[in-house]
């Protein structure tokens, strides 16, 4: 049997956008129920199932498409929504996911940057395998790293 500690990882992706820290970030906790419209080709559905959107202990599930034009559901948890810091948790508690792995858990931050205008959004996702066959969840990085960008220029065009 593997080590645990083999089984569990991290990936991190940082995505630069011309939007505010702030919008980016209540795109998340607000108005998750409007990313399908910020990144169609991504993102096809984001319902509320239980609970008040941007609420701790809130479940939302999403219907994505990866890369590979595969559709996916996902079940998550608000687990945290700090508008001071721009950040937004959410657990996978059911769906695709959970067929390979037992956590999975993503970070959402927007921090404004530090020269000129605009934000880098911070994804930060910690997940730990079923077994060592299970391959990290790399197919994510450019379904994020593109829906970030939607989201983007949704927000640009609301100004």
């Amino acid at each position: 049997m593997a080590e645990p500690s083999s089984l569990l990882g991290k990936l991190e992706i940082e995505v630069e956008i011309k939007a505010s820290a702030e919008k980016f970030h209540h795109m998340f906790a607000e108005r998750p129920h409007h990313i399908p419209k910020a990144s169609p080709g991504h993102i096809k559905a984001c319902d509320l199932h239980e609970g008040e959107w941007g609420k701790v202990g809130s479940i939302i599930v999403w219907n994505y498409i990866l890369a590979n034009g595969e559709p996916k559901v996902a079940k998550d948890i608000i687990e945290a929504v700090d508008q001071e810091k721009n950040l937004f948790k959410m657990r996978v508690i059911e769906g695709d996911l959970m067929k390979e792995y037992k956590n999975f858990v993503l970070t959402i931050q927007a921090t404004p940057k530090h020269e000129g205008s605009g934000s880098i959004v911070h994804w930060h996702i910690e997940y730990e395998k079923i077994s060592e066959e299970v391959a990290h969840p790399e197919t994510l990085v450019q379904l994020l790293t593109e829906m970030s960008q939607g989201i983007d220029q949704h927000l640009l065009t609301e100004e």
